[in-house]
């Protein structure tokens, strides 16, 4: 039995966990403690509050998921004042086997361990997620995280992370249009993230309204969601209407790129939007595929529900490094 910390750091959270990995591959997450990044000067001294809360000596074996780029000699966060040098970390925080792994990445880890009770049908065949061949991952939270993996049928599996959110935005329709034309007066090129992320439904908000001649009262994303998903603002509610239809297009543009025989959308946002993504425009935007739309009905769309896939992915990618 391997015991290890892991922790999966983000521009406002540091979210730290042990993690035991049975000698079969099995990993058990302890209880997650979640520190604000802002409370804490570096992460060696977020490490040792963690340590201080367990009020015990931490394992010399940790795994890091990380937002951003995990590789260079110095990892700068964008949301937050830490740094980290990946070639001093296991002299600060006295680990002796230590893994690295960008955030988005370790959630496809999580992906491809999961058990099948981790998963939710959201659209296409039924049943599970493809045990071979190639499956995307899409996340929508602050950014758009895409990855893929590919699996042997026989246990083995590999991750790519990508940058696909960054694939420029494709209009299908004249609100489509309308939002994309909003967007390139403040952007030179409009992304996928700037339309399917969690601040894009304030964007969302604003083109809808401008459509119908609105006047709005300004609201941060996070009111923006709340009344849209409660209903109490039926222009939010078809602001997140219209999140919804263009993830699934998105989602099927990257099953599309990277040959995908399934695709898993996963993040906190995503999870959030669970009941909302089954009962809205998602599947039908995923198949409208032109001359592929037989082809993308057929792909199984799941949501991934375990409540800790950075965590986990980052214990998961830790025993493909070092136990495998």
């Amino acid at each position: 039995m391997t015991e290890l910390v892991t922790v999966d750091i983000g521009g406002t959270h540091a979210r730290f966990a042990l993690a035991t990995i049975a000698p079969d591959g099995a990993i058990a997450l302890g209880e997650p403690v979640t520190l604000h990044t802002r409370d804490h000067a570096s992460f060696q001294t977020a490490w040792e509050a963690f340590a201080s809360h367990l009020g015990r000596a931490l394992p010399q074996a940790a795994a890091l998921a990380i937002a951003g780029p995990v590789d260079g000699e110095v990892i700068r966060f964008t949301n937050n004042p830490w740094t980290l040098r990946p070639a001093q970390l296991p002299r600060e925080i006295g680990a002796s086997h230590l893994t690295l792994v960008n955030d988005f990445a370790a959630v496809a880890h999580a992906v491809a361990c999961a058990a099948p009770g981790d998963f939710v049908h959201l659209c296409g065949a039924e049943g599970p997620l493809p045990a071979a061949g190639t499956l995307s991952v899409v996340g929508p939270g602050t950014g758009l995280g895409v990855a893929h993996l590919w699996r042997d049928g026989r246990g083995a599996y590999h991750v790519q992370a990508t940058e696909g959110g960054h694939v420029a935005f494709a209009p299908l329709d004249a609100i489509d249009d309308a939002i994309l034309a909003r967007l390139r007066r403040r952007y030179p090129r409009v992304s996928a993230e700037r339309v399917v992320a969690g601040p894009a439904i304030v964007e969302l908000y604003a083109a809808l309204a401008a459509l119908e001649g609105r006047a709005i009262e300004p609201h941060d994303d996070k009111t923006l969601w709340q009344l849209g998903m409660t209903g109490a603002d039926s222009l939010a509610a078809a602001a997140v209407e219209r999140f919804c239809l263009s993830l699934g297009a998105v989602a099927g543009d990257i099953a599309l790129a990277q040959g995908a025989g399934g695709v898993v959308v996963a993040g906190g946002l995503g999870l959030r939007l669970r009941e909302t993504l089954q009962r809205s425009g998602f599947a039908a935007r995923f198949i409208a595929k032109g001359r592929f739309e037989g082809l993308m009905a057929r792909l199984p769309v799941k949501l991934i529900t375990h409540p800790q896939p950075g965590l986990f992915g980052a214990a998961a990618a830790f025993a493909k490094e070092h136990l495998s």
